[in-house]
């Protein structure tokens, strides 16, 4: 999940449809000897043309030249809060359930929801078989957008999405929780009982994936993320030790506090300090379920932000 910055640039030229064809020949090949059923490979390949749109959007990448407190504050705001809030009443039994079964803190679930779906309502609108086949042709990460293509031809043959609402995001990642097609066959589950592994129409199945998804990494149960803390004087930041890490109670006996300015628990949780990136306000104390949140998106603002709306959504 990152915000995308406007930024002018020409579209990429077609290149030639001969190319793309002969592309697609191969993409066949592979998905046949994948097990794809042949009038699914039929119906999802058949006029395929590449999206220039899908290109330009792969070029123009962010940097992420936005300061912490600038991403903090326009992710984690007031809306989403509200809106984070109001979900979790309207799903308070199904995220229960969803936390009993997975043993994972139903709110941070409905923060990742929040976070790379807006609580479900801006899933994606590109197709996601022309954006995979799109980024497979072009070359740039070749290797790895056509796995994920032949994974959504699986997806599409085992009947879980009709193919016009199989959408997502311009990179192929699929409905509410923003998986990839790998994931989805590895990670997404049918918590509804209907049959299918609906992540983008299902809340059950959307929601209990984002569960199954940390499960699956490790998230360690009646743990918290992390938290905002306070350095002792002198402390220097810039000799820090980030991968140091040491019982949260060692850190209070160092000098660091809670951002309330109160002593830390006297615990013998395992703590690593966290300086997001392009901050100048904030330290954070994180812990295993920190880590475990960066599988599920790498950058570390993104995990912090998800901690932070956690921690308010309920």
């Amino acid at each position: 999940m990152f915000l995308a910055i406007p930024v002018a640039l020409a579209a990429p030229a077609r290149a030639a449809t001969s190319s793309f064809d002969a592309f697609l020949d191969g993409v066949r090949g592979d998905a046949r000897r994948a097990g794809v059923s042949p009038g699914t490979i039929q119906r999802a390949l058949s006029g395929l043309r590449p999206v220039d749109r899908v290109l330009e959007l792969d070029r123009r990448q962010p940097e992420g030249s936005l300061s912490w407190e600038e991403y903090r504050d326009r992710i984690v705001s007031q809306t989403r809060i509200d809106n984070g809030r109001r979900n979790y009443a309207e799903s308070r039994s199904l995220l229960a359930a969803i936390g009993t079964r997975y043993r994972v803190d139903p709110r941070v679930i409905v923060a990742i929801w929040g976070m790379e779906t807006n609580f479900g309502t801006n899933t994606g609108g590109f197709g996601v078989i022309e954006a995979l086949a799109t980024l497979a042709w072009d070359g740039r990460r070749s290797s790895y957008f056509r796995t994920e293509l032949i994974a959504a031809l699986r997806v599409l043959d085992g009947g879980h999405v009709a193919p016009a609402r199989m959408k997502g995001s311009w990179a192929g990642a699929m409905g509410q929780p923003q998986f990839m097609p790998s994931n989805f066959e590895r990670l997404a589950v049918d918590f509804d009982g209907d049959g299918r592994r609906d992540i983008w129409d299902s809340r059950a199945d959307a929601l209990a994936s984002i569960g199954n998804y940390l499960a699956r990494h490790g998230w360690r149960d009646e743990e918290p993320w992390g938290q905002a803390v306070l350095a002792p004087a002198g402390f220097d930041q810039e000799r820090a030790e980030m991968d140091s890490k040491r019982p949260l109670r060692e850190w209070g006996r160092m000098g660091f506090r809670r951002q309330d300015g109160g002593p830390l628990p006297a615990s013998e949780i395992e703590s690593s300090l966290v300086l997001p990136r392009n901050g100048t306000t904030q330290l954070f104390l994180c812990h295993k379920n920190f880590q475990v949140i960066r599988r599920y998106n790498p950058p570390v603002n993104y995990a912090l932000a998800v901690g932070l709306l956690s921690d308010r959504v309920a």
